[in-house]
């Protein structure tokens, strides 16, 4: 069994940066791809960024976080990150952390249905 553990939400300013972690407890993510949703009130949970376990670790990231957002992986201790720069107040959302058996593509990986083990979410505000 996979039981995610998120920390490291909190509220900033425009402009800050935030790193949130999210471990697992109970298997390894050696075999196992990992990604960051977030979702705000109303609206559907959204695709973050993703990692998966084979070539390295590819990587994959929405649009909107390009170039701010960093997501890395230590297998040594099952953790999973991600490092937000730049922070912007659309980015206020509560974010969970995602894995999936099996390996996922830059493609697949943002598919929300693939994943099955979910994190408890852990809130981010950014004020202006």
């Amino acid at each position: 069994q996979v039981q995610l553990v998120t920390s490291g939400g909190g509220s900033v300013q425009a402009g800050d940066s935030l790193r949130l972690a999210c471990q697992s407890a109970g298997r390894t993510f050696s075999r196992m791809s990992t990604a960051w949703f977030r979702q705000v009130p109303g609206k559907e949970r959204e695709f973050v960024a993703g990692i998966t376990w084979l070539g390295g670790g590819t990587t994959g990231y929405r649009d909107s976080v390009k170039g701010r957002f960093t997501i890395s992986r230590d297998n040594a201790t099952s953790t999973v990150y991600l490092h937000m720069n730049n922070l912007k107040p659309e980015d206020t959302a509560l974010y969970y952390c995602a894995a999936a058996l099996g390996a996922t593509t830059a493609q697949s990986m943002r598919v929300i249905r693939l994943y099955t083990y979910w994190g408890q979410g852990t809130q981010v505000t950014v004020s202006s």
